[in-house]
Formats: structure tokens, C-alpha cells, sequence
């Protein structure tokens, strides 16, 4: 059984999506990062950059356990592992990639700003709140353009860039984005929204 190391962000809930969507059993190991609890040794053991998420495979290749953190990293390994969500097909394959690392590098950093800013800056910052929601809407119009013409982020099947970028669209509140303003993305967003899976990996690690 898969141990994932969570909380209740964007990116822990990338993988627990994940896992709902393949099917496979895990088990969640709460880290409350607002108890520091992503310093602890223990923990850091298999995140050496104190962020979550994390995760230990017991099964991992060649039948050795495994530890890995960055979200990224964890949802290209539980796709080869599954076979699922990351097509066979080079091109394809590489495409999917593209869209994960356009979430890695651009939304989650940008959109995490966007939130710190608007939510979390102890003053007002208006250079910053402008700086980081014009640079998310701008990304949401990216993506728009992109979903123009495909039903997912990297073409007509979901894979595990939509995974990725999903949960921080689902805070778009957050940073001020009304999803009718981009209504390719909001097409997309309630698609995923609808899915069984997400449902259930949205909800993790059960905070409530």
C-alpha cells in the first residue's frame, strides 16, 4: 500500500487524485504545515525540501520500496507504474509532459503567489496582488486558447496534466478568476469536477 504524506493543497491533492483515479490503495499520513509538521526529521527523510507532498512505495521498481516528493515526480511514476494517464505514444507522451511542466512552472508558482498576496500577505500589497493575479489570469487565458481546440490540456484524453493543473484551477476564487471569463476552461473544469475520482481525492486528507 502506497503511503501518501498530505495536506490540503493543490498540490498533495494532485496525487490523491491520482491514486483514486488508477485505483490503487493508500494510505495518508496527515503533515500539517501549519504546525511546521514538514520539518520534522521523519519527515524529511523523504522530502528533503520540507514540502509536501511525499510518498513511500513499498513496491517500487524491481520490488524495492521507494520514497518520492515533487508532485510531478510522483505523478509520472504512478503513471508508469499504472500504465494509466500518460499515453505509450512518444509524441503524445511528450505533450502530456509539456502541459505538466507548464503547471509545475508556471500556474502552481504563480497562482501560489496570487493566494499569498490576496489572502495571506500580512499588509496590503498592491504591486504584488496586481503582479501575480494579472500573471494568473493570463495563464487561465493560455490554457483557454489551448482548450479551444482539445477536450483536455494536452488533447482529447485526460491525463495527469489535467490532474495537475485542476486543483489550482478549483481555487480560482482565491485569486480572483471568475471561470465564465474563460469558458473553455470552464468547460474543462466541470468535466474533471464531475469525475468520481476527483471528487474523492479533492477531499483529502479529510480535514473537516
Amino acid at each position: 500500500m502506497i503511503e501518501l504524506h498530505t495536506w490540503g493543497t493543490p498540490n498533495g491533492r494532485k496525487i490523491s487524485i491520482m491514486l483514486e483515479e488508477c485505483g490503487l490503495p493508500y494510505s495518508v499520513h496527515k503533515i500539517d504545515i501549519s504546525k511546521g509538521e514538514q520539518f520534522k526529521p521523519e519527515f524529511l527523510k523523504i522530502s528533503p525540501n520540507n514540502r509536501i507532498p511525499a510518498i513511500v512505495d513499498p513496491d517500487g521498481p524491481g520490488g524495492k520500496p521507494i520514497s518520492l516528493f515533487e508532485s510531478g515526480a510522483i505523478l509520472i511514476y504512478l503513471a508508469e507504474k499504472t500504465g494509466k494517464f500518460l499515453s505509450k505514444d512518444p509524441a503524445q507522451k511528450y505533450k502530456t509532459l509539456e502541459w505538466l511542466m507548464w503547471q509545475m512552472g508556471g500556474v502552481g508558482p504563480m497562482f501560489g503567489q496570487a493566494h499569498h498576496f490576496l489572502r495571506a500577505a500580512p499588509t496590503k500589497i498592491e504591486y504584488g496582488i496586481k503582479r501575480y493575479v494579472d500573471e494568473a489570469k493570463r495563464l487561465y487565458g493560455v490554457l483557454d486558447k489551448q482548450l479551444a481546440g482539445t477536450a483536455f490540456a494536452a488533447g482529447s484524453d485526460y491525463t495527469i496534466a489535467d490532474m495537475a493543473i485542476f486543483p489550482w484551477a478549483a481555487r480560482h476564487e482565491w485569486h480572483t478568476v471568475n471561470l465564465a471569463d474563460f469558458p473553455n476552461v470552464k468547460r474543462w473544469y466541470d468535466i474533471i469536477n464531475a469525475r468520481p475520482a476527483v471528487t474523492k481525492g479533492m477531499a483529502v486528507p479529510y480535514l473537516n
